[in-house]
């Protein structure tokens, strides 16, 4: 009759395999091994049969405690508008020096300048309502 196998004795996987290897990845950027420990017990770990040799090589090593899983920040508009608006009003002073320095009105070029700063403030407008 055939004795009952142990856990330690039974064969192991490639997932098990990589699973400790992943382990010891994680203790090499902790800074719980060195890269000649960690060279060493990768080769360990990649010529382990059972998972009693694969525990061996992990046994003196703590649990991996999941890190909680990271808050993305809500998403922010980049200051376009603010940052454009400024440029506008740069240009119009240009524009009503260079006006009033020649004694009449120039053409109203920054004007222009307007229809993008109004889409993207009607752009925003229709965003903030979603």
């Amino acid at each position: 009759m055939l004795e009952a196998m142990t856990r330690e004795e039974m064969r192991a996987g490639d997932d098990d395999r990589e699973a400790a290897a992943a382990r010891l990845k994680e203790a090499l950027d902790q800074g719980r091994l060195d890269l000649h420990e960690y060279d060493e017990r990768l080769q360990r770990v990649y010529g382990a049969k059972t998972y009693g040799e694969l525990e061996t090589v992990t046994t003196d090593l703590p649990a991996v405690v999941p890190s909680p899983p990271l808050r993305a920040a809500p998403a922010r508009r980049p200051p376009y508008l603010t940052g454009y608006a400024g440029v506008v009003v740069v240009c119009v002073v240009i524009w009503l020096l260079s006006s009033l320095g020649s004694g009449h009105w120039q053409y109203p070029w920054p004007a222009w300048m307007l229809i993008p700063l109004v889409w993207g403030f009607l752009g925003r407008l229709r965003g903030q309502g979603h």
